[in-house]
């Protein structure tokens, strides 16, 4: 596993799940631009609670970077040529929305 920052937009609404231990966590995927034009899809799964929340207020299209461990793999299609695709295990997340509060909140304490 690679520890890793990615940044891109989200692909499709998160979407929160539960485990077989009753345990909710959320998935979803992250279109994430390369140097080529094309676009790598990074397959994100999340168990913080606050990465999860965060990832479940936004909305397919808007921009994401994400903090955790990436898993590089192959993927063939039927009929197709092999991909690249990557699995994140997220543990931070960062979106517009925190880097205006936060921002907000140290202009307020001054």
């Amino acid at each position: 596993m690679i520890d890793a920052l990615i940044g891109g937009t989200l692909h499709a609404t998160a979407e929160q799940k539960t485990g077989q231990a009753g345990k909710p966590f959320v998935v979803c995927k992250v279109r994430t631009p390369m140097q080529s034009g094309e676009a790598l899809f990074v397959n994100v799964i999340c168990f913080d609670k606050a990465a999860c929340a965060a990832l479940l207020a936004l909305h397919a299209g808007e921009p994401v970077h994400l903090a955790g461990t990436l898993t590089p793999k192959v993927w063939t299609p039927p009929q197709g040529e092999p991909r690249p695709v990557l699995d994140m295990q997220a543990h931070a997340v960062l979106t517009a929305y925190a880097v205006q509060r936060q921002r907000k909140a140290a202009a307020d304490a001054l």
